[in-house]
């Protein structure tokens, strides 16, 4: 199978002991692209560095993730924006809005979730979207936005229910799944999963989060682990996994601007 991790923090500095190992097995498992997610400058920053190194393998997104947006400095915005430019770069974020923690004031969150929404608008590239316990004010937030088209994005790793998955659908998102839909007690997930067009599924492992089952728990998770995520998925949708792979990588790369392997 050829799979896309289109979310993993591989600059975290749990793999620093392991680096090499976690690509190589993910080479093994099947990986053709992962996407390096920068949440702050200094992350964004070393995404395109590494995707640098791993070039139409490995690819970046920058951004300041909501729960960073308090700590930025006077500086960070503006580098967001240089980094942009970078070849390697294939998408705006991680950005969106959070109501689980409470790091940054919400005036800040919308303020930054908006520069990011027109940075991606300026430059043609995705957003790349982080919803906890937020998912309606995400979609308010970007309908007047939808006004002028369907928008290029991804609700990363989705855990809403069906209503809201419909929103973000209507609004032209992607949805991705991450280690959480193969969880126990996570049926009503897959039952979202179930219904969501083909075309507009992706998978993701949000490493080193979210080990997803028989790997629950264990961390740091890491981009090989997608392939249980994607197994999970294909299961809800009741068709085999390499079937699903080759959708869900086709999706990723659609949307990625990445050229087929």
């Amino acid at each position: 199978m050829k799979l896309y991790d289109t979310h993993a923090h591989l600059t975290d500095k749990s793999f620093q002991e392991c680096f090499d190992r976690v690509l190589a097995d993910a080479r093994a498992a099947g990986l053709v692209a992962i996407n390096v997610i920068g949440f702050d400058a200094a992350t964004s920053q070393a995404a395109c560095d590494l995707a640098a190194r791993q070039p139409h393998w490995i690819y970046a997104t920058v951004g300041i993730q909501p729960n960073s947006a308090a700590e930025a400095a006077p500086g960070d915005w503006g580098l967001i924006e240089r980094l942009v430019e970078h070849p390697q770069v294939r998408g705006i974020g991680e950005t969106g809005l959070d109501r689980y923690w409470d790091d940054t004031p919400w005036p800040i969150q919308q303020e930054y979730f908006e520069r990011h929404i027109a940075l991606a608008a300026a430059r043609d590239l995705p957003l790349v979207i982080h919803m906890r316990e937020c998912g309606d004010e995400i979609v308010d937030q970007l309908l007047p936005h939808a006004a002028r088209g369907p928008i290029r994005g991804v609700m990363h790793s989705f855990t809403g229910d069906w209503d809201l998955c419909s929103r973000c659908l209507d609004l032209g998102l992607m949805i991705s799944f991450a280690g959480m839909l193969t969880f126990k007690n996570s049926e009503s997930l897959r039952e979202v999963a179930a219904r969501v067009p083909a075309d507009r599924l992706l998978v993701e492992t949000d490493s080193p989060y979210l080990s997803p089952e028989p790997l629950r728990g264990r961390r740091p998770n890491e981009p090989a682990r997608v392939a249980h995520t994607l197994r999970c998925l294909a299961s809800a949708r009741r068709i085999g996994a390499a079937e699903m792979a080759e959708i869900t990588t086709a999706n990723g790369y659609r949307l990625f601007g990445i050229e087929s392997v």
